[in-house]
């Protein structure tokens, strides 16, 4: 690992206000910053990938566990900011870039996995989110400040009206755990949402392997466009009610009820199907 202070493409800037074309909300609150620093629990072996760091709040926290780190931040008026208040950091490395482009495979060493952390923006948060499952086999765990309507339809379960395609695209590759909001007051400037802080943790073996993940994709979007709508009626191009019966789904259901397990059983029958094209194990790009 580098552990020089790299930074690419930077320029000077006395100073930095929040830009809302990033969608930046700049953490100020002590306590919250801390207590996020004691969930993410980095320890000195472990290797961070920090999205976003901002002013560094967060980042001065989690290096002070004496971990490897790497941050990744678009904003380039903020790179000489970080650049001079962690000039004295060996474990510190800085990029300039899109974490939706980046190449995090580049920054694992040998059989290390990383831990993901960051304040995400609402209007990158889910594209960023299955960019980085696309690339799961290199990841430990993620920690995350999201938008408190993201982190609840991340979370959600069968029955729930949050229950939709993120839900079921997330869980199928992560185990999901919300662990506490944080209140407007905590950001500078104020938003308008709340926000919470959720674990999503790769599974080391799916628990549910679809045959063919785009035709589970194919099939949450079919269902959820229309979720409204019995499984009978929204799915009847993709496969008939006698189908779904023997594979013990309800065809009077409709989508938010069913369970991973079940997207994914109807899923294969698809892909048995020859439904859509291409069969075997695809598991690519995750988007939902």
């Amino acid at each position: 690992m580098n552990n020089s202070k790299t930074v690419k493409n930077g320029n000077s800037a006395p100073g930095h206000r929040a830009r809302k074309r990033f969608g930046q909300n700049f953490l100020h609150d002590a306590g919250v910053i801390h207590r996020i620093a004691r969930s993410i629990g980095a320890s000195a072996k472990d290797h961070l990938v920090e999205i976003g760091p901002g002013q560094g709040a967060l980042t001065n926290e989690i290096l002070d566990g004496g971990c490897q780190l790497d941050a990744v931040e678009l904003d380039r008026d903020l790179i000489p900011i970080l650049q001079q208040r962690f000039a004295d950091e060996p474990n510190f490395t800085l990029h300039q870039g899109d974490a939706l482009n980046f190449d995090f495979g580049s920054l694992k060493h040998s059989d290390e996995k990383l831990r993901v952390v960051g304040n995400l923006p609402y209007n990158i948060s889910t594209p960023l989110i299955f960019h980085l499952l696309s690339q799961q086999q290199l990841i430990q765990d993620m920690h995350f400040m999201l938008q408190l309507e993201v982190v609840n339809r991340l979370a959600a379960q069968p029955g729930s009206k949050t229950y939709g395609r993120l839900s079921v695209m997330a869980q199928y590759y992560c185990q999901i755990s919300s662990l506490f909001e944080v209140p407007p007051e905590a950001f500078d400037p104020i938003p308008k949402v709340q926000s919470a802080i959720v674990r999503l943790t790769p599974h080391a073996t799916l628990p549910h392997r679809a045959n063919n993940v785009k035709t589970l994709q194919t099939l949450l979007r079919t269902a959820f466009n229309l979720r409204r709508k019995t499984l009978r009626n929204s799915l009847k191009t993709l496969i008939d009610a006698e189908q779904l019966e023997a594979l013990d789904v309800n065809p009077t259901a409709r989508p938010e009820t069913l369970s991973l397990a079940q997207f994914v059983r109807i899923s294969d029958a698809i892909d048995s199907n020859g439904t859509r094209d291409g069969t075997g194990d695809d598991q690519g790009d995750p988007s939902p």
